[in-house]
């Protein structure tokens, strides 16, 4: 990544805004999946103002790597005055813009907070785990990511 970008990430790292579990929030979204490991929850309180139902804030929290820490700080900010068609038009890379063009790599952070504000603001939760209670149903995070099914493994020995 490039320097200044790198800083960028550092810096809303540091001094993450808008983290944690928002009670009363009007809407929750979840994605990701356990299995993987990034997983993505976003809480969106709304307000009425000049007549239109627009975001008031916006919350989240994650297990994911730094880039994703930082996008969805930057971006909770950014959505702040936003109608629910104003936001859902927002992209990933829209979202992420205050730090600076995202490498390939890293790009599906931006798709994480996207995919975690689109899932909240459209009422259909995203899956997040096999089994399990819903995102909705989540009192937090981490019991979505503890609720998912025991893995699997079969190791064949080729001789």
């Amino acid at each position: 990544m490039k320097d200044d970008l790198e800083k960028r990430i550092e810096a809303a790292v540091k001094n993450p805004q808008n983290l944690g579990e928002m009670e009363n929030a009007d809407a929750i979204g979840t994605v990701g999946s356990a299995d993987c490991g990034d997983m993505l929850r976003m809480w969106v309180k709304f307000k009425e103002e000049d007549g239109r139902k627009v975001i008031d804030r916006a919350s989240f929290q994650t297990f994911g790597c730094q880039t994703a820490i930082a996008v969805a700080s930057v971006a909770t900010e950014m959505l702040a005055g936003k109608t629910v068609a104003e936001a859902m038009s927002m992209s990933g890379e829209e979202l992420a813009a205050p730090l600076g063009a995202l490498p390939p790599v890293k790009i599906h952070c931006a798709q994480l907070v996207e995919g975690a504000l689109r899932s909240a603001l459209s009422g259909a939760p995203a899956p997040v785990a096999k089994a399990g209670p819903s995102p909705a149903q989540s009192a937090s995070l981490i019991e979505s990511f503890a609720a998912r099914a025991p893995a699997k493994l079969k190791i064949v020995l080729d001789t």
